[in-house]
């Protein structure tokens, strides 16, 4: 990836801008409008938001603000846990739709899987969500589909439908890099994107990061998301700062070599939000 509007393909000839901006945590109202049309005036082509980040209104907003026409945008949204299911999952794409503003999604995800730990028919659930979303794709109101926080026993049942799952945005960034997810994403052509690549701030604490990232005269942010990018792995950075908007992108005037990359490939886990697929209670 050398510049901002290089994209990853997906299996249906899709292209998703290389790096996206997040807006977990993003108040709604004039701070999520503020921060979006920031980002797309700082060059970002990629928004991602969510129905359970509360910010869709503003995030519509924030887009329509910046006065760029919509087929230039990529926009991911998700469904959220308490509407999984077939018919559950056709009403809450049709409500993000409308606070968005928007006619159609670039990338719709499953949020989280059901999983054994509250569902019996845990596997049942994904299926009815993942219908209702080959259904939506097949319609045209939506570009790709894909879910997001699926470990591969979760994905497995979905990569034997009609139409396999596109994208995968897991939690990744230096010290949990989720190897054996993303290596059987790569063996099912899906691609991987990564939420909290800054660890929500608790990568920019670390003193070997600091000391590499100073080496190339970089933040540890952008150190983290140029190795995001270089493992091959679609960085979604988030921040409600103009400055720090900007700098989150300013990340193709250098190459991390590959003697550094395996130092960080290697750095033992730390920082991870605690959130593991199969144990959350939400």
């Amino acid at each position: 990836m050398k510049t901002l509007y290089d994209t990853f393909r997906l299996r249906n000839g899709v292209e998703i801008p290389c790096i996206g901006f997040g807006t977990w945590q993003t108040p709604d109202g004039d701070t999520a409008v503020m921060a979006v049309s920031e980002a797309i005036r700082a060059g970002y082509r990629h928004i991602d938001t969510a129905a359970c980040y509360g910010n869709e209104v503003g995030v519509g907003r924030g887009i329509k603000a910046s006065g760029l026409e919509r087929e230039k945008l990529f926009v991911t949204s998700k469904v959220w846990n308490t509407e999984r299911g077939y018919d559950k999952t056709l009403s809450a794409f049709e409500k993000t739709i409308s606070d968005l503003g928007l006619d159609y999604l670039d990338l719709y995800l499953i949020h989280w899987p059901a999983s054994s730990f509250r569902f019996e028919n845990w596997e049942e659930i994904n299926l009815g969500t993942w219908r209702a979303m080959t259904e939506l794709y097949k319609a045209g109101r939506i570009k790709a589909i894909g879910v997001s926080n699926f470990l591969p026993h979760h994905l497995k049942a979905l990569t034997e439908t009609e139409i396999s799952p596109m994208v995968n945005q897991i939690e990744y960034h230096p010290g949990l890099t989720q190897a054996e997810t993303v290596a059987y994403c790569r063996e099912n052509d899906i691609v991987v994107e990564a939420w909290s690549p800054l660890g929500t701030g608790r990568m920019l604490k670390s003193e070997e990061l600091q000391v590499m990232a100073a080496k190339y005269g970089k933040s540890v942010a952008q150190l983290c998301i140029r190795w995001c990018l270089q493992n091959g792995v679609l960085p979604l950075p988030k921040s409600v700062t103009p400055s720090r908007i900007e700098e989150n992108v300013d990340v193709f005037d250098f190459e991390i070599t590959k003697e550094d990359m395996a130092e960080i490939n290697a750095i033992p886990y730390f920082g991870g939000a605690g959130l593991h697929p199969d144990e959350i209670d939400f």
